[in-house]
């Protein structure tokens, strides 16, 4: 469906996956509050991905690790209450599905049903084989994520490109087929060679959805602080800013604070 239809039909996995099937590139972008997601919704993204980067973007943490559960809700719930035609897939935070797949079932189901969400994404591959079973056993779908996977950062000591090397981008061939089997609608590939999204795209009935993983992914996503340049220093090849609001937003609290200490405003006309 065009966003300029005017329409307001609902984007499932089914809607997803026919994507696909036509060769319709799907838009996916971050959103962890309720104004940020309205615009994000009414410009026609197709997923509106509540992403554990708001440890980093919203909670200014170095890492994703931080964040908890309890805000991850917290933030899903806001962007929900905002979307009416954006599919909303919640991550799972760091240590609420590695260690323990019945803890992986109780946090699906909690952000499930406390903040309404459409899906949830995890990270990794066989690893975490048996919670993706049993949350999907559940009826709740699951995204899947691989290459570059940032809670596992203090395991990799960095944020370089993931698979370059033949075996671990065999094991990710392995592990995107094994996402599929269990019955993942889609998959983040993060910061691997364009080569090898592409041979695991091709490969692959269901959707990819590509960060740093070149054009031949079935879709593409970016965090929207670091899209519209409110985020500053974060710099990598793969992003490109749309926008400058940093910049912007600073000139226009420079003004505002100019105005009001010059007593320019409120006028006249912006009293009662």
């Amino acid at each position: 469906m065009s966003a300029s239809t005017g329409e307001i039909k609902r984007v499932t996995t089914h809607v997803i996956q026919a994507m696909k099937n036509r060769q319709e590139k799907i838009a996916m972008l971050t959103a962890y509050d309720f104004s940020m997601a309205r615009m994000l919704d009414e410009a026609g993204v197709d997923i509106l991905l509540v992403g554990d980067s708001a440890s980093n973007v919203m909670a200014g943490h170095e890492t994703t690790l931080p964040i908890t559960l309890d805000q991850m809700i917290y933030h899903a719930q806001s962007v929900v209450r905002a979307a009416r035609r954006a599919m909303v897939v919640v991550d799972l935070p760091f240590g609420s599905y590695q260690s323990n797949s019945e803890i992986a079932l109780s946090s699906a189901i909690r952000i499930m049903k406390e903040s309404g969400a459409h899906a949830v994404k995890l990270e990794g591959g066989a690893e975490v084989e048996k919670s993706i079973k049993r949350i999907l056993v559940a009826g709740i779908p699951v995204m899947g994520h691989l290459g570059l996977t940032p809670q596992s950062i203090y395991k990799f000591g960095t944020y370089s490109v993931r698979a370059k090397e033949e075996t671990e981008a065999l094991k990710l061939e392995e592990d995107a087929l094994l996402l599929q089997q269990l019955g993942c609608f889609a998959l983040v590939l993060e910061k691997i060679p364009a080569n090898l999204a592409a041979k695991v795209s091709e490969s692959l009935e269901i959707p990819t959805i590509g960060i740093g993983a070149g054009m031949n992914t079935d879709g593409q996503v970016l965090v929207t602080h670091d899209m519209l340049g409110i985020t500053k220093d974060f710099k990598p090849r793969f992003l490109r800013r749309y926008l400058e609001l940093f910049d912007e937003i600073g000139n226009a609290t420079r003004q505002y604070i100019s105005d009001v200490k010059s007593k320019s405003f409120p006028n006249e006309h912006e009293q009662y």
